[in-house]
């Protein structure tokens, strides 16, 4: 059987379109770059997607090399200047066989040179280019600078009695910035106490406790901050906020502050953003085949509102954009605004929202119904202009994408009638409402088997699946998951669809309940329900289930 090309190859997966492959064949003409990499490039195509379809092309097994527990023996066996000159990444090494990820899968130099280095053939799997490289450089160079170290060694020279200095401070500021990013935290706290200075990471939305430093840091650490993000250093009685970026590894973060007044001083919060993000196809997003079948038709309307609620942080921006790659940006005119921009696609016209310049959401709603569009995505419906524009332009024929912060899908509605918008408008516009939250899966590597005592289930508050048959699994802890039991996050959410009760519902004024009743009877599964589906699969666990939807 002959091997497909590989745009005929993603065509075939329902990865890219015609229309897709045709543009990317034009722009490839004038630049020069091979097809895939200008796939990647446009957005119409992941890196992770295209490692994954082209190691399925080889019969190589693909992984995520972001989620791999990269071990210190494989990386001192290889040089740098070798991986990167080779084109594999060394990943582990067991009973003298090196694992490495590689992103061409006919690259028969690195199993030579693998081989030789180890004295054995190697285990070889698929990884993405996109991953390889950031991966390559973060791996190699937390490597050199042990970052974890330098922050003991700096908390063990307080306790000898060192005094504080400026650069000591500067250090450990840039320190404590970096050591988050090596473990991918979302948000770094840190929180004094009366003797203390704690530190935690949030990583997988769950917070852990990093390091106790000496309270003698604490109003230095705090300033330094202060004055990377211009904040007045003076003010140590009112809340501030703030923001500033962190160039790193070929990369530039921006660091998001708060610090608010505590009795035992300032508490600060930095949130870390990357800047760039994995784009996730519809079916990579977590939903059931279902689900993800009835957000494909739903994303596919001419018009109408669709709006995605969750707390922040519950993955509603991935969404949306996944959204953006079901919608054909060749032939209609996509726009968006948004705070900032998580993620850059090509040939959608992106803004951000600026306080300084004062474009919000409201004057980029407006604004752009005079750009010709067939789309617009608007970051979040913050206030009562926001949202009236929103409804408005969905009216008068247009799709309209949009973020809101409730904690169900029923409950979107009231709150958007709290922003003053006529419930008839809204009855008419809103064609439906994805609630989800990010669920932590169970880390593969030290997966094992759980058996629950008779009751025990029941107890915890899931007694419709006390007694059912299923193989139930929980992590025991290693040095992948950081001992937590769980690496990475999915999503569970709920879909409601409105169907012309639910209409009639929203124009008379109907209570939370009997909307979110009349979407069950219509084939809507909660949030809870999806967690339980995916803890009986193996997916998660109860525990988590619990943590998160209760």
């Amino acid at each position: 059987m002959a091997t497909l090309r590989l745009g005929d190859l993603l065509i075939s997966k329902g990865l890219l379109g015609k229309e897709q492959l045709m543009v990317a064949i034009a722009k490839q003409a004038i630049t020069g770059t091979l097809l895939g990499e200008t796939l990647i490039k446009l957005g119409f195509v992941s890196s992770m997607e295209m490692g994954q379809v082209l190691a399925e092309q080889a019969g190589i097994e693909f992984i995520d090399l972001s989620r791999y527990p990269i071990s210190e023996e494989a990386l001192q066996l290889v040089p740098r200047e070798t991986a990167e000159a080779t084109g594999f990444f060394p990943l582990d090494i067991r009973d003298g066989v090196l694992s490495i990820g590689m992103t061409n899968p006919n690259n028969i130099h690195a199993i030579d040179i693998a081989t030789r280095l180890s004295g054995k053939a190697p285990k070889a799997y698929m990884v993405d280019s996109e991953t390889f490289y950031e991966m390559l450089e973060k791996a190699y160079f937390f490597l050199k600078h042990p970052i974890h170290q330098s922050i003991e060694a700096i908390i063990n020279d307080l306790k000898k009695g060192a005094s504080v200095s400026g650069t000591m401070i500067s250090s450990l500021t840039e320190f404590l910035i970096m050591d988050g990013i090596r473990r991918n935290t979302s948000d770094i706290h840190i929180t004094p106490e009366q003797e203390t200075l704690d530190v935690f990471c949030r990583v997988d939305g769950v917070l852990q406790y990093i390091y106790c430093l000496p309270k003698s840091v604490h109003s230095g650490v705090i300033s330094r901050i202060k004055i990377l993000s211009n904040l007045d250093i003076a003010e140590q009685r009112l809340p501030q906020g703030g923001s500033f970026t962190f160039p790193f590894m070929n990369k530039v973060y921006e660091i998001r502050v708060s610090v608010i007044p505590t009795i035992y001083g300032e508490n600060l919060v930095m949130r870390v953003l990357s800047g760039s993000r994995a784009l996730l196809s519809m079916v990579g997003l977590g939903f059931d085949e279902q689900d993800t079948k009835r957000l494909r038709q739903l994303f596919s309307k001419p018009h109408g509102m669709i709006m995605v609620a969750g707390p922040t942080g519950s993955g509603k921006t991935t969404t949306l954009y996944s959204a953006l790659r079901e919608i054909n940006i060749i032939e209609k005119n996509v726009l968006t605004v948004e705070d900032p921009v998580e993620y850059k696609l090509s040939m959608v016209k992106q803004t951000q929202v600026s306080s300084k310049s004062g474009y919000d959401f409201a004057l980029a709603g407006k604004s752009f119904m005079r750009q010709d569009p067939d789309a617009m995505l608007i970051g979040e419906i913050r206030d009562e202009e926001t949202a009236r524009i929103a409804i408005r332009a969905s009216i008068t024929g247009h799709l309209v994408l949009s973020t809101i912060h409730t904690n169900d899908s029923a409950t979107v509605i009231p709150r958007l009638i709290d922003l003053d918008v006529d419930r008839f408008l809204l009855s008419s516009a809103l064609l439906a409402v994805v609630a989800q939250r990010l669920i932590r899966k169970i880390c593969s590597n030290c997966k094992k088997e759980h058996i629950y005592v008779a009751g025990e289930l029941a107890e915890m508050g899931f007694p419709e699946v006390e007694g059912k048959t299923m193989t139930i699994y929980k992590g025991e802890g290693c040095r992948a998951c950081n001992h937590t039991g769980y690496i990475g996050r999915t999503v569970i959410g709920e879909i409601l669809i409105v169907t012309e009760e639910i209409k009639e519902l929203v124009y008379a004024g109907g209570a939370v309940n009997a909307i979110r009743d009349s979407a069950v009877k219509d084939g809507m599964k909660t949030m809870r329900q999806n967690g339980m589906k995916k803890a009986m699969e193996g997916i998660t666990t109860f525990e988590e289930v619990l943590r998160v939807v209760g």
